[in-house]
Formats: C-alpha cells, structure tokens, sequence
C-alpha cells in the first residue's frame, strides 16, 4: 500500500455527542477509517476522562483519532455553536438516554430540518418496542440476553470479561453508518441509524437458539458443555502454568500421539475416531492431562507447533505489550494516554487492500481543537475570542 491511498472515509465530518464505550467505540472505528471526528464535550471534559476503576482507561482507548470541542451546549451561545456544527456535518452519533435528544430538540426530526443529509447514529439499549426507553447498561444486557448464564457455571451467572457488547453496538452503529453514507450517495438524503446493546446479545446467543430448536432443549453454560472435540480442555504444565490444547480431528489425534510419543494412545480402537474419543472423555482426558503435567509450557509449545495441533498459553491482558505477533505485525500503536502515559494499544484488527487503519493522532486533550473547529464553522478570531471570555469554552477558566 502507497502512502497516496486514501482512508475510506476521508472528507466525512461526524460529530460525536457521547460518553463511556458505547458511543465512542461507534465514533473510534469511523475515525480509525478515515473520517474527521468532531468530539463534543462540556467544558469541564467528557465525564469518562474522570472514571476510576475498571473505567480508568475507557477514555484513552476508545478516543484516538478524534479532536475535542468543548464547550457549554446548553448555553445560547453553545446551543449556536452546536447547530452551526451539525450543518456542517455527515454524521451525529449520540447515546444519551432514550428521548433526551429529542427533549432538547436535538431528535432526528429536528436535525432532519437544519441538515438534512445528516446521517442520525443513536446508540441505545434497546431498538424500537416495548423495552426502547428502559436504560441498559452492557452487563444489564449480558444478563438480559443469557451471555452471562452461558459464561459462568450454572448458578453463577459471569460477564465477559471485557465490555463485549458496548463494542459490539458501537460496531454495529459504524457499519450502519457507513451503509447509510452509501445509501446517501443514491438518495441526497440522510437519515436515522439504530444500534443497540440487547439486540447485539441477542445476535451473539443465535448459534444457542439454534441448537435449542435442532435439540428441543436448551445447551447447558460454556464451563459445563459437551464439547463436540475430546480433547479441547485447559491443561497444566510442569512449570505451573496452565495451555489450552485443541484436538479438532482424527488427523491431529494422529499427528498429537506421533509427537508426543504416545503409540499405545494411537493403537487403542477405542480412540479410532473423534466421536469414540468423546465417549472415552472420562478417562481420556485424565490420561491427557498426565502427558502435558510432564513438559513445560515451552515444550509443548513446540510439540504443538511440530504436530500443527491447536495451542495457547493461557495469557493475562498485560501479556499481550509483548506478544511476538503484535510487535512484529504492527497491530499495538504507540500512544500517549491522558496524563502523558505513554504505551501501545490494539489497532483495528483488519486490513484491507493493504491498508491498516493506522493510529493518527493521540486522544486528545479537553477542548484541544477549539479554535481549528470554530474557525471551520464560521467563528472569527474576535468571535472565538469572546466565547472565551464568556467562560463557554473548555476547559474551564478558573474564576
């Protein structure tokens, strides 16, 4: 790929009205492809700047590439300043409250009237029905929806270990977008895009509800399955860490006891064929287990490498700073988070045509581009200047 090609969104102007994952994850992708990202915050600074926690690195994530206007909408002043933006803008994302944009005359109707090529992105809990003005949170979903009844053993429903479907429904938000800026292309007209978090669960529970129709009962949480492989378990090493080892195929069962030198294991007519080894499981897995507790992590890495058999070390977040891949392939942008940390965070993890949506510019710094985006929708230096002295810019002026 040529340093000439350009991001698949270049030229689109999207205005981001968001707060913690939801929204600015919708807002990220389509800043990583390429479009200018307008984040719109009050002049004190997006709440989530100031989470603690879990929630402490929210903002730095999922804001790269974006530039920050802050200023205090609710204002008169304000209120013109967001006006004159959103004429200038394609897109609007929001995930406020249901019907908190339209009390404030911000609703799709409204917008529709003072631009009506903008494409309305609202992110929400719930699409259109009986649920659409509930909140929702995502762990509120993954209750909702059966994700953590099938993530944690039976009794003791678990959340994902990460903010799955907030992610999800900002990646479902980007690609209506993107599919309502085509459609765009067509008609002149902009228009209304639905993502939402229950939805999304639901989308991800379909493979469940399918082998509940096929099966006529419901397939038990993920730590008490039946796995469709015999072999398909978390193991022990003799260095005390612990691999996951996926044996998927006669084939590999072939090549795992070749390698590991088990030729009673590969003469056994019990073990012939997947569906024999999974009625074997009781005392096969066992035997299994025995095998890798006598190598290290390393050796059966190798083992599993030479044998082309499934395998992974069971790895912690922080391991990934260092993975070999990451480093070698480029997917971790160095980046400096708020508070001027420095340290390298995923890429979107695609390419296409060669091209890797690369890391443009740091999260950015409360009102950082104030006086660039004003000056782009109108607002002369003078102008710019008083707003300033009015206290309606951020951040905040100490009085």
């Amino acid at each position: 790929m040529t340093e000439a090609f350009t991001p698949p969104l270049a030229g689109i102007r999207v205005v981001e009205l968001t707060h913690t994952i939801l929204g600015p994850s919708c807002g990220m992708i389509l800043a990583d492809l390429g479009a200018e990202v307008i984040k719109v915050e009050p002049v004190d600074g997006d709440r989530t700047r100031k989470l603690k926690g879990f929630g402490e690195g929210f903002f730095g994530y999922f804001n790269r590439n974006k530039k920050s206007l802050a200023f205090d909408a609710d204002a008169p002043e304000g209120r013109a300043v967001l006006v004159k933006l959103l004429q200038s803008a394609d897109v609007m994302i929001e995930n406020f409250a249901p019907g908190s944009m339209r009390k404030r005359g911000l609703g799709p109707q409204h917008l529709e009237k003072i631009n009506p090529r903008l494409v309305y992105c609202a992110l929400k809990g719930f699409l259109p029905g009986p649920y659409e003005k509930r909140p929702a949170l995502d762990e509120v979903v993954q209750m909702m929806g059966g994700l953590a009844y099938m993530t944690g053993p039976s009794g003791r429903p678990l959340r994902a270990g990460t903010s799955v479907v907030d992610i999800m429904g900002g990646l479902f938000g980007a690609f209506g977008t993107v599919l309502a800026l085509k459609t765009r292309e067509r008609t002149g007209k902009g228009g209304l895009v639905e993502s939402a978090l229950f939805e999304s669960v639901v989308f991800l529970m379909g493979q469940h509800l399918a082998i509940t129709a096929m099966n006529g009962a419901p397939p038990p949480p993920m730590p008490e399955r039946v796995s469709s492989w015999a072999v398909y378990e978390i193991f022990a090493t003799s260095d005390g860490l612990q691999v996951f080892i996926g044996i998927t195929s006669d084939g590999q069962w072939k090549r795992f006891c070749e390698t590991f030198r088990q030729p009673e294991l590969a003469a056994d007519p019990r073990l012939a064929t997947n569906n024999q080894r999974i009625e074997a499981r009781p005392w096969l897995v066992p035997k299994v287990a025995e095998i890798f507790k006598r190598h290290t992590k390393d050796e059966i890495e190798a083992l599993a490498l030479e044998a082309d058999i499934s395998f992974s070390p069971v790895a912690r977040p922080q391991d990934l700073f260092d993975h070999p891949h990451l480093l070698a392939n480029g997917s971790l942008a160095p980046t400096t988070l708020p508070g001027g940390v420095r340290t390298r965070l995923p890429l979107l993890p695609f390419q296409m045509l060669g091209w890797r949506p690369p890391l443009v510019s740091d999260p950015p710094t409360v009102g950082q581009h104030n006086e660039q985006v004003l000056a782009e929708i109108g607002y002369d230096a003078a102008a710019i200047a008083a707003l300033g002295a009015a206290n309606m810019l951020g951040p905040r002026k100490a009085t």
